[in-house]
């Protein structure tokens, strides 16, 4: 996705990295302000964030209300919780599987079939997007920590280059 609409940014860095930071996090345009859920962000705290003028925030505001491809995009960004560094403290398992090919499609499937067939349940799963991450991992964070045993298997199945079990 990342790839159709990124040559709107491509000559104002500042514009490019709010654009991909709006994404990250989930940030959406509704009328003329930021959102993050139904909490309204101002632009000097969006830009004190990311490290960025606060008139590239107005800016990248402007370019995505303008086109209505991007404003159909980034209106409808929702933030995700991510469980990774909950699930520790939950007594839940998580699993960080580094792609041979992150493009690949199936990955997750026959992680979650692995997973599935020792009677584990899987709580979450969050995919980083190829376009997006320069390293994409897949995260899944399951019921029940995770036995060592079964970490040869998950490693073992196509597209995995490597796993990490925390």
């Amino acid at each position: 996705m990342w790839k159709q609409i990124e040559h709107y940014f491509n000559e104002y860095p500042q514009r490019k990295k709010i654009a991909q930071k709006m994404m990250e996090y989930g940030i959406r345009i509704h009328t003329n302000s930021f959102r993050c859920g139904e909490i309204e962000l101002s632009d000097s705290k969006i830009a004190r964030a990311f490290q960025v003028d606060r008139r590239a925030v107005t800016a990248t505001r402007d370019v995505i209300k303008k086109e209505p491809g991007l404003l159909k995009i980034f209106s409808n960004l929702t933030p995700t919780c991510h469980l990774k560094d909950v699930a520790p403290h939950m007594n839940w398992g998580v699993i960080e599987i580094i792609p041979v090919d992150p493009s690949m499609p199936g990955i997750l499937a026959q992680v979650a079939s692995i997973i599935a067939s020792h009677n584990i349940s899987i709580r979450q799963a969050i995919v980083d997007d190829f376009e997006f991450s320069e390293e994409p991992r897949v995260f899944i964070i399951t019921e029940t920590p995770i036995p060592g045993t079964l970490l040869t298997t998950i490693r073992n199945a196509k597209g995995v280059k490597a796993v990490l079990i925390y």
